[in-house]
């Protein structure tokens, strides 16, 4: 053991600094992959509950049924063979699902997971979060554009075009965060939460944050705004001639971006790694400090409602959806925004101090 705390020590700083660095992406990234597995099992569970169905029991692990059901999908699909269309674009083809997915992996640099801990601790982390969760879109137009097949290439045109009109209103919505937490950095923005539940953005700004989950929900093409698998309409969408491993990896994704906006939704509305119990006198020590576990049970509480509202709601006609979006979702940011900027001239509510 000393010798190897002496080779550690002699190797160069910025050696160090990089080793240290690769191994937290790898705590991050590891944990992250596996959620994602979870969470199709939780999935098909929950909702099976919801309809009265039992969900996956047949592929066990550790005793308990089901278990095991993601990661046989996970086998099924590497052994599939992955067909290109002979006309495509092969470049475009292979790399659309990696642009898809390495923009829901990276967002989490920023991410502070616990008090003092983020991977990157930049100062425009909000930007970075805006820049990344925009980019996901190209992952999806290269996909219907390079099959050369029009049932792809239009299942993209609308995929893309409501991912298009709900990043404004998420843009106008992290406005009003940037306005109440008057910083870029996640971590300064958790940190302007104190004070316990009612000091947590998501009171003073609820239009905001009830614009700015349902505009992550449809993000990232989910119930009830799934059109791009419109099957009675366009087949499956922009990834309908895709097979194998890079089929998965759209649904990687997919679920990925779910667990980004129920991170993103916590840290940004309701303190993040902060504890609801802060600053009640009578409740023990433990439950007022913050840590890590606050943060996953608000997260895990966000993804549940991903999960009620594919059972519960059916999928909307596709102008609906786009209506939704340009004329009532981005007139209330803006609205609230305004409104936001007098309560701050005025000193009201959390501005008071």
């Amino acid at each position: 053991m000393s010798g190897l705390i002496d080779l550690w020590m002699g190797l160069p700083g910025q050696l160090r600094y990089l080793v240290v660095t690769l191994l937290q992406i790898v705590a991050i990234l590891l944990p992250l992959i596996i959620c994602v597995a979870l969470l199709t099992l939780v999935e098909r569970k929950v909702i099976g509950y919801m309809q009265a169905r039992v969900g996956p029991n047949r592929v066990n692990l550790f005793g308990i049924k089901g278990l095991g059901q993601p990661f046989a999908d996970v086998v099924k699909l590497l052994i599939k063979e992955v067909v290109v269309p002979a006309r495509s674009n092969q470049f475009l083809f292979v790399i659309a699902p990696i642009l898809a997915l390495v923009p829901a992996f990276a967002t989490w640099a920023v991410i502070p997971l616990w008090p003092g801990f983020t991977l990157a601790n930049v100062d425009a982390g909000l930007l970075y979060v805006l820049a990344l969760t925009s980019a996901g879109v190209y992952g999806i137009i290269l996909a219907g554009w390079a099959t050369n097949s029009k049932y792809a290439f239009l299942g993209a045109m609308r995929s893309a075009a409501q991912i298009v009109a709900y990043e404004i209103a998420m843009g106008f919505a992290l406005v009003g965060v940037l306005m109440a937490g008057g910083s870029l950095n996640l971590g300064d923005i958790i940190e302007s939460q104190r004070g316990g539940p009612g000091s947590w953005f998501w009171l003073w700004l609820f239009p905001l944050f009830i614009v700015y989950f349902i505009s992550g929900v449809a993000e990232t093409n989910r119930a009830p705004f799934d059109v791009a698998e419109g099957e009675s309409e366009i087949v499956a969408g922009f990834h309908v001639e895709y097979s194998g491993m890079a089929f998965a990896l759209f649904f990687l994704a997919e679920y990925a971006n779910m667990i980004l906006v129920a991170a993103l939704t916590s840290v940004f509305f309701f303190g993040g790694w902060l504890s609801p119990f802060e600053g009640y006198p009578f409740m023990p020590a433990f439950l007022q400090a913050p840590g890590f576990h606050w943060f996953a049970i608000k997260l895990s509480f966000f993804l549940f409602c991903f999960l009620w509202f594919r059972a519960t709601f059916p999928r909307y006609r596709y102008d609906q959806i786009m209506r939704l979006g340009w004329k009532v979702f981005i007139p209330i940011t803006i609205v609230w925004i305004v409104v936001e900027g007098v309560m701050v001239y005025f000193k009201v509510g959390p501005w008071a101090v």
